[in-house]
């Protein structure tokens, strides 16, 4: 028992109505807030201690000079590597997919590019986007092969191996949308590695496609910024600004869905989404969207989900360290092996 004092704060009385408990409340944030307080979320789980990943984000307009990978572990930046936002006036430079390779090297599409990048930081391939096209995805599929999706006049997917710096195949992808930036985002390799699913962005519609340019299965989906084949035979698509991650099954009934009325805490624009061995699922929830940079520190950059919708782990890092905005993580405690085999076709 308290003794010498009140045992109530002076904000709060025991007594108090709900109307006026409400605004003692806010009168508290306002204050907090003249302070300069961070009005933080509520995050779960152990942060940016809880585990290893491989983080980065688009569009982080606080630093033009450097739009930055991260490796993090044991909750510090093991490792960086970073690239001016603009290659040239015309040329945007923004990662919008990272993958840690089996040996260490780091995968990555950077919306003018894309490239292989060593522990060391030498570049030991590249691809360079051609006048007028743009990439955000570029996935490991093989030994030394990726899949590279290439947003143009005509969009199209491209098997190339990196070893050789060899095409190996290309394949159309039927959009009619003229807006380059805005016809496809991650393209993914389906288990078995025969076909590969996209989200049409103008089209309103999820794909999945043959290498021979077939279109073998289709679902009507907006926003679909990422998608997935899962090994249970259903697809994983993330909404982006529509915020909504959401499974479906070959017929094309959700079976699960994740929503802002699910969250404890503001969804911006969920961009991907990955099914753990758990059986969890992990989404990146992109912030950069906002103008006003001062609420990116209080959101949540990505988080962790059980089938059940309670969230078990979430990242909000944005003070030492500073892991700007997310639009996609790779957890390193995760199973790991796209890099290897051989590409079947």
């Amino acid at each position: 028992m308290l003794t010498g004092g009140s045992a109530t704060p002076p904000y709060f009385s025991m007594k108090m109505n709900p109307t006026t408990l409400f605004a003692s409340l806010l009168s508290l944030c306002l204050i907090l807030n003249a302070k300069g307080a961070d009005l933080l979320p509520l995050v779960p789980g152990k942060g940016v201690e809880a585990r290893p990943f491989l983080i980065a984000g688009e569009w982080d307009t606080r630093h033009p000079e450097a739009q930055s990978i991260f490796l993090v572990r044991d909750g510090k930046v093991a490792w960086k590597y970073s690239i001016p936002l603009y290659l040239c006036p015309f040329a945007i430079q923004q990662f919008s997919d990272v993958n840690m390779l089996s040996n260490g090297n780091i995968l990555f599409a950077c919306m003018s590019g894309a490239g292989i990048i060593s522990p060391d930081k030498n570049l030991i391939w590249e691809f360079r986007c051609p006048y007028g096209t743009e990439t955000h995805s570029c996935k490991p599929i093989a030994k030394d092969t990726v899949l590279l999706a290439l947003n143009g006049k005509v969009g199209k997917v491209m098997v190339i191996n990196t070893a050789t710096n060899t095409i190996l195949k290309e394949i159309i992808v039927p959009t009619e949308s003229t807006f380059v930036h805005y016809q496809f985002r991650h393209v993914t390799i389906t288990p078995g590695k025969k076909t590969f699913m996209v989200g049409l962005l103008g089209e309103k519609k999820v794909i999945e496609m043959d290498f021979d340019g077939k279109v073998v299965w289709s679902y009507n989906a907006s926003s679909a910024w990422s998608v997935i084949r899962l090994q249970n035979g259903n697809t994983l698509i993330t909404g982006d600004s529509e915020a909504y991650t959401r499974e479906v099954n070959i017929e094309g009934e959700t079976v699960w869905e994740f929503t802002q009325k699910d969250a404890p805490f503001k969804l911006y624009n969920t961009q991907t989404a990955n099914r753990l061995a758990n059986g969890n699922t992990v989404i990146c929830n992109w912030v950069a969207g906002v103008k006003n940079t001062e609420e990116w520190k209080t959101s949540v950059q990505a988080f962790e989900v059980t089938p059940d919708k309670t969230v078990v782990w979430s990242l909000s890092a944005w003070d030492e360290p500073d892991l700007g905005p997310c639009t996609c993580i790779q957890l390193l405690d995760e199973p790991r092996n796209a890099d290897e085999g051989e590409w079947p076709q």
